[in-house]
């Protein structure tokens, strides 16, 4: 049971950092998105090498990078790892930059129903009555979104599908979190060097001392809240964890109607109320499922 709360706890550390990130964002609203992106890979791996050091882990992280790249498959899922990861932070970024807090909400609202969609097509996983209704109605509540806008959330989509392929493709690896954060983001640093030597509007690092400051910090503000999210997962259900998620998109939604100030009508409210239900009904079967499980395990025992 301690370690049960203590993993609440961090689980809702972590979703909490990730629900006021965008706050961080807005303050670097002078920088465009791209380069807060190149930003916060260069400083993010500077970062978790730091970690890696003073958890004097060095030794052991060398001999992960070398079984990795040693075999092409799994370099493979690296690679694809660290794309849908990068596309995921663009996009976020790009969405809080421009005004679009609100999507960037509906996309990790739409993210475990996402997820549900991968496995049952590409991993086989049987979708009960429960969760297909639930899917429906998140589907209902996009397609409410497309009427009243008059355009595809494309920003909230490719968030929840980057994300959800994150995932996915992290299943196929077996490593640590700053192990994996750390390949990640070495993998991406080529580019980012390439850009600020050919392509960043400013040099590297030219801003004022305020900005460059809070540049160097998007590094932290990217890897505390996934260290906190891997140790949260050690220690308490996926139910739980399941639950505790949506601190997160719902900080957002609501920095994006009272903080920001961003257009959110009647109409708006009911798409999201069917959201909101598809969340409640594929919690709920989840729920009902994981009882049955133990239930039949319980008499299993006995």
């Amino acid at each position: 049971m301690k370690e049960e709360k203590k993993g609440i706890v961090l689980g809702v550390f972590a979703y909490v950092l990730w629900g006021i990130i965008p706050l961080y964002w807005k303050l670097l609203g002078e920088v465009q998105s791209l380069s807060i992106l190149f930003y916060r890979i260069v400083w993010s791996f500077v970062f978790m090498l730091l970690y890696i050091i003073c958890i004097k882990k060095w030794r052991a992280f060398c001999q992960k990078v070398k079984s990795l790249f040693s075999s092409p498959k799994t370099l493979g899922f690296i690679v694809l790892a660290a794309i849908f990861i990068s596309i995921n932070w663009f996009t976020f970024i790009y969405s809080v930059g421009h005004g679009h807090v609100t999507a960037a909400s509906l996309g990790y609202y739409m993210n475990p129903l996402v997820n549900v969609l991968l496995g049952t097509v590409f991993l086989k996983e049987k979708l009960g009555r429960i969760g297909t209704v639930a899917c429906c109605c998140a589907a209902v509540g996009v397609l409410m979104l497309v009427l009243l806008s008059g355009e595809v959330p494309i920003a909230s989509l490719v968030m929840a599908i980057s994300f959800s392929l994150y995932g996915f493709v992290k299943k196929q690896l077996v490593v640590s979190s700053y192990t994996s954060l750390t390949i990640e983001t070495l993998i991406m640093l080529p580019v980012a060097l390439l850009y600020f030597v050919f392509f960043s509007p400013q040099p590297f690092m030219g801003y004022t001392t305020n900005l460059n400051l809070l540049l160097m910090g998007a590094g932290i503000v990217t890897a505390i809240p996934l260290m906190l999210f891997a140790e949260a997962a050690k220690r308490i259900s996926y139910i739980l964890l399941g639950f505790i998620q949506y601190v997160n998109p719902t900080m957002m939604l609501l920095f994006a109607i009272f903080l920001f100030h961003e257009p959110y009508t009647l109409g708006q409210f009911f798409a999201f109320s069917f959201i909101w239900l598809g969340i409640v009904l594929f919690t709920y079967g989840t729920i009902q499922s994981h009882r049955k499980e133990k239930q039949f395990l319980s008499q299993g025992e006995k």
